[in-house]
């Protein structure tokens, strides 16, 4: 250990002492998804904080519900030199994270400042804002003189760890200037990183410090240094900034994002309170060959030291002579290594997230995740714990991914309700309220379940640690459904989680007026690699998918399904859910396209098809180099007659044969529910499918192809009338939940489309002169449903 650090070790020893001392008593609340996982992960109660500390609804948010989110220094725009374009924010919600740019503004403490605060703060003269600043800028601001602090990574580090953040993006951290040993140069971002635990993502320290006696003094520290490997095996540099390389080794390597989210919270299990510092190494195609600018380097330090550029002075002034000794290259360097450490940050917060969740699954490592079967089982995985391989190792015939609910029917009773069947707004109401288990996904599994006795369905879900939850489980068990997959979340792991719920308000002729759901649980709590087990553990035939998932879940549901040849049906919910399918892709990966598409079947309404429809064209679904192929394969052009003589003239000119066809690339099955007119079928047949030779099914062929693709043999279309025409409606609610139970249930034992349609039909109907969400009277088409199958 060089005299520099002997000689630091007292001061560094007595401030840390101080700080953990000071940090100690603010222990009381955790704010974070966990409770025994982050107990340590915000020091400050926010409570206590509210008067001194602002924190934006988003973040707050955020951190209440273990979102992903990702620190940004304040300094990059108020004294950077990089301009004003980098789009960090964006980077970090494009990775899925939320982003908390940390400042003072007008004298408070922030974090989570806007755009449009930090064009406020650029134009109000800020100062620079450590550690030492901190109190004197926010002591001014508490006796009316509001100065705006831009806050540098100590003092961004400081704040966000108030504030209950993780995860801090940066470019390049403050070290041990070179000469430090004499001039004692050295920055308070590495005495931060050893008292304030935050996981800092830098490209190292800037090139032009003292490198080897940096990381001797964050050794000193306690700080843990660790350098991503990106594919490089064995030991790897530290790097320099611009360079990917310094010469020093890194004291440890990292590989993966899973692997630094997991050191991260083992820091916060064992309450330790010093920071870690990733290297992330600067993009190569924007790094500057080390020994040119080694040389730079040299020249740009020399100059310093001989024009009397220290202290304050110091950094700024080699800077500029850096850019300038290299023509400029240095800034879209600095601003590409930026951007790659937030990117990188956003990766490792959300990793940090889904490991909190409970999803302990790296990518390096192979283990299985054990579904929850009972409420005892399913508290969430501790982190010292390993989840277990699945117990459940028969086949399903079918797995639904979906929503389960309470749900409340409240049916409008008042006196004039004959003449007048409208509740009356802003006052209470008389009213018949009835209670039921409902979702999407337990309605589709219910009827699947119901139609086939005999039939193996499984619900993969989530509830809440709540009376509701209680109500869910008891009345799945009840109907005999296989409760193994529906997920429980703990309390003590995930405080902020609620069974989903759903009110419907209804007239007094039980048309809807007003429904109000919340499914929060189902976008708010991610398990991948739990989803993914699921599938994998089942091997069920079909997978439904419920649209009540955020988009990142529905991918990796349909992945799920992909890589384990089960074929996938999505059902889209609602007109705002349905869109999710083709959302913006964001990182997510690709859908397949036909012949091998990543969906199979969708069953949408004409409102959540259009909805379908202009996502996909909106997100560039219908500009990607493989859709075109399919389309023209069909041959439709002048096909309007041919539109109108299978459907209507007003379902054609509603665009509903036209948008069920141009995304069958995707889905190359679509049955679109057109309320008292029936089911649309449209599809794709393949090259030698035996509907292109049989008389019966010539009137229903759109168009047979003429080109030479090996793949498309032509175009179904075949409009299903309504079977009945229902006067005595006693509910709407799972009316098309139960529609695809009852045809997935006759798929899954081998039947063709086209012979099922009628019987879900019906089976629909049965539910709208129910009070249930699914009807009890399902099995009396039980016989009618297998014949058909064996068609």
């Amino acid at each position: 250990m060089n005299a520099l650090c002997r000689r630091s070790w007292p001061l560094a020893t007595w401030a840390r002492n101080r700080s953990q001392a000071s940090f100690a008593q603010c222990r009381k609340r955790p704010f974070s998804a966990s409770s025994k996982t982050t107990r340590a992960s915000a020091p400050g109660n926010l409570q206590e904080l509210k008067d001194i500390l602002k924190v934006s609804d988003e973040v707050a948010d955020a951190l209440a519900t273990n979102k992903p989110v990702v620190a940004l220094e304040s300094t990059i725009y108020t004294h950077g030199a990089l301009g004003d374009d980098l789009n960090l924010e964006g980077i970090v919600r494009r990775h899925g994270g939320v982003p908390a740019v940390v400042g003072i503004l007008g004298g408070v403490p922030t974090v989570g400042i806007t755009p449009e605060e930090v064009t406020r703060m650029v134009e109000g003269s800020p100062k620079k804002a450590s550690r030492r600043d901190i109190a004197y800028l926010v002591g001014m601001g508490m006796t009316g003189r509001k100065i705006h602090g831009g806050t540098t990574i100590a003092g961004t580090m400081i704040l966000a760890r108030l504030a209950g953040i993780r995860v801090f993006g940066t470019g390049g951290l403050g070290g041990v200037h070179r000469g430090g040993h004499e001039s004692f140069d050295i920055s308070a971002d590495l005495t931060e990183l050893g008292r304030t635990r935050m996981a800092v993502i830098s490209s190292g320290c800037k090139g032009f410090l003292d490198i080897p006696r940096t990381l001797e003094y964050l050794e000193t520290q306690g700080v843990l240094v660790s350098t991503f490997a990106e594919g490089r095996t064995g030991s790897v540099d530290f790097p320099a900034f611009w360079a990917r390389s310094s010469g020093v080794t890194s004291p440890s390597v990292v590989h993966d994002d899973e692997q630094a989210a997991a050191m991260i919270l083992a820091q916060e299990k064992l309450d330790i309170e010093s920071g870690l510092l990733f290297a992330n190494p600067i993009p190569e195609e924007f790094s500057i060959p080390r020994k040119e600018m080694d040389a730079i380097i040299e020249q740009a330090v020399r100059e310093s030291t001989e024009q009397g550029a220290l202290g304050n002075e110091n950094t700024p002034f080699i800077l500029k002579r850096i850019r300038e000794l290299t023509n400029g290259k240095s800034v879209p360097a600095n601003v590409a290594l930026v951007q790659a450490n937030v990117e990188r940050a956003a990766k490792i917060a959300v990793a940090v997230s889904r490991l909190v969740s409970g999803d302990l699954v790296a990518p390096n490592r192979s283990v299985k995740h054990q579904p929850a079967s009972t409420p005892s089982q399913s508290r969430g995985i501790p982190l010292n714990e390993s989840p277990k391989e699945t117990e459940i190792t028969s086949q399903a015939d079918i797995l639904v991914a979906g929503s389960v609910a309470v749900d409340l029917s409240c049916d409008y009773a008042g006196e004039t309700a004959l003449q007048d069947p409208v509740p009356h707004l802003h006052t209470s109401n008389p009213a018949h309220i009835g209670q039921s288990i409902g979702g999407v996904g337990h309605n589709v599994a219910l009827a699947a379940h119901k139609v086939v006795q005999d039939s193996n369905v499984r619900l993969c879900s989530m509830i809440g640690d709540d009376i509701a939850g209680s109500t869910v489980m008891s009345s799945l068990r009840s109907c005999g459904m296989d409760t193994s997959y529906v997920r429980q979340l703990s309390r003590e792991h995930h405080p902020s989680s609620r069974t989903a719920q759903y009110v419907a308000v209804n007239d007094a002729n039980k048309n809807m007026v007003l429904a109000m759901a919340d499914m929060g649980i189902f976008t708010a709590y991610s398990f991948p690699a739990y989803w993914s087990s699921a599938v994998k553990a089942s091997q069920p035939k079909w997978l439904v998918i419920d649209g009540n998932w955020a988009d990142r879940d529905i991918r990796t549901w349909v992945k799920a399904g992909k890589e384990n040849n089960t074929r996938v049906a999505f059902e889209p919910v609602s007109k705002e859910k349905s869109t999710l399918l083709f959302c913006a892709e964001k990182g997510l990966g690709g859908l397949g396209i036909f012949p091998r598409p990543s969906v199979d079947l969708a069953t949408p309404n004409q409102y959540e098809l259009e909805a379908m429809y202009l996502a996909a064209r909106n997100n560039e679904y219908l500009d990607d180099g493989r859709w075109w192929p399919i389309i023209d394969s069909f041959s439709m052009r002048g096909a309007r007659d041919r539109f109108v003589k299978l459907t209507s003239v007003d379902m054609t000119d509603a665009g509903i044969p036209q948008q069920a066809i141009q995304l069958l690339p995707y889905i190359p099955t679509i049955v679109t529910k057109v309320g008292s007119q029936g089911a649309l079928l449209t599809m794709i047949l393949k090259k030698d499918d035996p509907r292109l030779l049989d008389p019966a099914s010539e009137k229903f062929i759109v168009s047979r192809t003429l080109n030479d693709n090996p793949d498309v043999g032509g175009l179904y279309m075949r409009l299903f009338p309504a079977v009945e025409e229902v006067e005595n409606v006693v509910s709407v609610n799972g009316v098309g939940d139960t529609f695809l139970g009852v045809l997935v249930a006759g798929l899954a034992r081998g039947g063709k489309i086209e012979n099922l349609i009628n019987i879900a039909q019906k089976g629909a109907i049965l539910t709208l002169r129910s009070s249930q969400s699914v009807s009890e009277d399902l099995g009396t088409l039980e016989s009618e449903l297998i014949g058909a199958a064996t068609l």
